[in-house]
């Protein structure tokens, strides 16, 4: 039976590794979760039919156990009623159907032990899933504060991003302070020293000139005109 050649995979399966090696849990574990109900479905069938068929070879060994037992009286019967002949046929046959339930018990000891096997991957299935069910929301809801843990980090390396770049624009604004001041005092270094003496001759020179009216008027009293 195909299914009982896939039961020490299932039966050794341990959920935590397999929940450990998906890339994408969220997805992953839905998915993990359906092919385990499909594999639950196949394996209840399967199980269903396994344990009917211990069922009917259980019921054939004891009806052949009871088949042995009823011969082995009738040849004692046979035995007691002197007819001695009789007990061979009816001890020929019960060892006839003795050899038959040496048959059948075996057949019985593989359903019953096919039967424990299926019962036991049945079991663990259902256990795998009411796990996975109880933890499908928290493993989700983990998920969720990853990625919006996740959307924090970025925000946060563009914070610094652009405080980075805000100090630099800084920097350059401070360079840029310097050199206009470097210019400035080299601007006033290059100018030529004032010479405080030629910039009072100007005001004191106009002083002694009289104006054209005054001196006009000078004229005339000289000549005797006014």
């Amino acid at each position: 039976m195909a299914i009982l050649e896939r039961f020490s995979d299932i039966i050794k399966a341990n959920i935590n590794v397999l929940l450990e090696k998906m890339e994408d849990p969220e997805k992953m574990i839905d998915q993990y979760l359906e092919d385990m109900m499909k594999d639950l479905a196949e394996v209840k069938q399967s199980t269903a039919e396994v344990m009917a068929e211990e069922t009917r070879t259980k019921r054939l060994v004891e009806q052949n156990e009871a088949e042995v037992a009823k011969y082995n009286e009738f040849a004692k019967k046979a035995l007691m009623a002197g007819n001695e002949e009789d007990a061979k046929i009816f001890i020929n046959k019960k060892q006839e159907l003795e050899n038959v339930g040496a048959g059948l018990m075996t057949a019985y000891a593989a359903a019953h032990e096919n039967a424990i096997k299926m019962r036991q991957m049945h079991d663990k299935l259902t256990a795998d899933i009411e796990a996975l069910r109880a933890r499908r929301q928290v493993i989700k809801s983990k998920i969720k504060v990853a990625k919006t843990q996740e959307t924090l980090n970025e925000a946060t390396q563009a914070t610094k991003k652009i405080a980075g770049a805000k100090s630099a624009f800084e920097r350059m604004e401070d360079k840029a302070s310097k050199m206009l001041d470097e210019a400035n005092a080299m601007a006033e270094l290059n100018m030529e020293p004032i010479d405080e003496a030629k910039a009072l001759e100007e005001k004191y020179a106009s002083m002694g000139t009289a104006s054209v009216d005054d001196e006009l008027k000078k004229m005339k009293e000289e000549l005797g005109l006014e």
